[in-house]
């Protein structure tokens, strides 16, 4: 069942996302050659705290870091460890946050310095099928048409969308249903309603779609090596319109590029 937010439960959502939004910027800040992921996710876990915060993912089925951080050819879900990043690497930072029992959940790959013109490709159409499915996160649309928008516009730059992955509601808790994959075909699944809020998370492989479980039983990676990007935001559907609850795009325009 897809639980629907009332308007007053969705600004509550907003200021979680907020929350979000600030703290991808300040990591955002932190990436460069030679930081450690661990670094990354004890800034971002001092910094939602700090804000009457929780980190959603910490302690998540007994995931221990308070942000997932998958680099290269790992697609999500990465722990936080001692791997220190290199030039030219590309990084997913995925945060969630809860804020008065709200949750917000959201993902930027970002590039580590210069990066090669495929991975620079690959981060550009992974962000733009993302905004494509917002645009389709409108009442009276489909759910098959967000999944629609992320496969046409991915398959069509000849890059492949993961399949065994998926986005999903979000509410009080991180995953509510439905479940929202990133391929369908358009005019089909449930009618959007006014109040629904979903979590919807293009993952893109720059080589074939599947995808290999990593040995610490929580990374993904692609299974031909390939690198690999995801983005996501937090999206209400309202009667005036998609309504992006994880605004990471807008505090990042400010600040753009990594310090």
């Amino acid at each position: 069942m897809i639980i629907r937010k009332s308007p007053e439960e969705i600004e509550k959502m907003a200021a979680a996302g907020a929350i979000h939004a600030r703290t991808m910027k300040l990591v955002a800040g932190k990436i460069r050659e030679g930081v450690s992921t661990a670094e990354l996710d004890a800034a971002a876990e001092k910094y939602i705290r700090s804000q009457g915060a929780e980190p959603s993912f910490k302690g998540y089925r007994g995931f221990t870091g308070s942000i997932c951080a998958s680099p290269n050819s790992m697609v999500v879900h990465g722990i936080p460890g001692p791997y220190r990043l290199k030039r030219g690497d590309i990084i997913s930072v995925d945060i969630g946050v809860t804020y008065d029992g709200w949750v917000a959940d959201g993902a930027v790959t970002f590039p580590v310095g210069p990066i090669t013109p495929v991975a620079q490709k690959l981060l550009e159409v992974t962000e733009a099928s993302l905004f494509a499915a917002v645009e389709q996160c409108r009442v009276g649309n489909r759910l098959g048409d967000v999944s629609h928008a992320v496969q046409t516009l991915v398959e069509g730059e000849g890059l492949s969308v993961v399949r065994s992955l998926v986005g999903h509601g979000v509410g009080r808790a991180m995953h509510e249903d439905p479940q929202i994959p990133n391929y369908g075909e358009p005019g089909r699944g449930p009618l959007l309603e006014a109040g629904m809020v979903f979590a919807v998370e293009p993952m893109v492989n720059a080589g074939r779609h599947m995808v290999r479980m990593g040995d610490d039983g929580w990374s993904i990676y692609s299974q031909d090596g390939s690198l690999a990007a995801h983005f996501e935001f937090t999206i209400a559907v309202t009667e005036e319109g998609p309504r992006i609850l994880t605004p990471w795009h807008e505090e990042l325009a400010a600040d753009p590029t990594p310090a």
